[in-house]
């Protein structure tokens, strides 16, 4: 009998995993003799373990562009190995130090390569992969922000879609997220570590300061818009999958959903964790977004009702799009191809006439 945990997991997330890099049959193997949640980060470890070590061994062999892809796509695995997995927060660090090695390693030999970035921020450290399109010119970017429990790491297929576009791609890891949420607690004013953000990324050579955008997805869906709101340098923004208020839809979030949260918010216990998420709320924030702005939801997202990316699109007004699909689950990756094409061409032409 599969318990209730990896039943939630397979039934959400499948289509992301399979989006974001996880080879459909790799899936099927890793969770298909899966029985009790405990099994779930050794599974996915054991799963990525065989991408690694093709990667190593191909970057014996001097296959370098081979290597890159092998170990990004171990990156990724490694990640969904710890993504939610918080019961055991010394076998999730593992496998999220695996990640970031795999990554890491893979960067030189990605194309175009990618480049690790580290910024100073409120006594510890946000970490930035940069990529640029060509290696000439003053590029536009879009800095990409990822959710609740997703990280730089599982981002390689969306920097595609921008960087196919001539965009420059900065995935972050934001406080609470990745090799950030050890030391800095999930906030709900993204406006400040945002600004921060793009204060690196906009002092970069090859970046065109005048021409920066932000995506985010899921709860990344709720903070892009936050720094819109306060980083008026940001000419475009997509939310993807976001939320208005986050602790006004508590109840109905899933228990691994509420759990991670509970330990990247760093509160004590679900009441305040609860109490926290009151504090991740565009309330008076929407009147300050004067960017152009793309509100991307699925109208079946079981995670966060599309009514709350309704009301964000109704207070922001003439400046927002509402891109509102019937068939979409939370973060439309089992529709990927229903919008993502659509959002990479919207933010590319933004940022074009920036």
């Amino acid at each position: 009998m599969v318990d209730d945990r990896v039943a939630s997991a397979v039934a959400h997330w499948k289509p992301r995993f399979t989006t974001n890099g996880v080879v459909p049959l790799d899936f099927e193997r890793i969770v298909g003799g899966l029985e009790v949640w405990d099994d779930w980060c050794r599974a996915w470890c054991d799963g990525a373990a065989v991408h690694e070590a093709l990667g190593r061994e191909a970057l014996a062999a001097g296959r370098n562009r081979s290597a890159g892809a092998h170990l990004a796509q171990a990156a990724v695995y490694f990640h969904f190995a710890k993504f939610v997995f918080v019961d055991d927060l010394d076998q999730m660090r593992s496998a999220h130090e695996s990640a970031v090695r795999c990554l890491n390693d893979a960067l030189p030999h990605l194309d175009p390569p990618g480049e690790r970035h580290e910024i100073p921020f409120e006594g510890s450290t946000l970490v930035g992969i940069l990529r640029k399109p060509s290696p000439g010119g003053d590029h536009a970017a879009v800095i990409l922000v990822p959710g609740l429990d997703s990280t730089k790491e599982e981002l390689r297929s969306t920097e595609a879609l921008f960087l196919e576009r001539g965009l420059a791609t900065f995935a972050v890891d934001g406080p609470g997220q990745g090799e950030a949420e050890y030391d800095l607690a999930i906030r709900g004013d993204w406006e400040v570590p945002g600004a921060a953000l793009y204060e690196y990324l906009s002092s970069q050579p090859g970046i065109d300061a005048g021409r920066i955008g932000v995506w985010g997805v899921s709860l990344g869906g709720y903070y892009a818009p936050r720094v819109a709101s306060g980083v008026q340098q940001i000419k475009a923004c997509v939310a993807l999958a976001g939320p208005y208020d986050f602790g006004a839809i508590w109840e109905g979030l899933p228990e691994l959903t509420r759990n991670t949260y509970r330990v990247r918010s760093k509160t004590p216990d679900e009441t305040a964790a609860r109490e926290h998420a009151g504090t991740l709320s565009l309330a008076g924030r929407t009147e300050s977004i004067t960017c152009p702005l793309q509100v991307v939801m699925g109208k079946l997202d079981r995670i966060i009702p599309w009514q709350q990316a309704q009301r964000v699109v109704e207070e922001v007004g003439r400046n927002a799009e509402f891109l509102l699909l019937e068939d979409g689950n939370h973060g439309l990756a089992n529709i990927a191809y229903k919008h993502r094409y659509r959002s990479a061409d919207w933010m590319a032409a933004q940022l074009a006439g920036a």
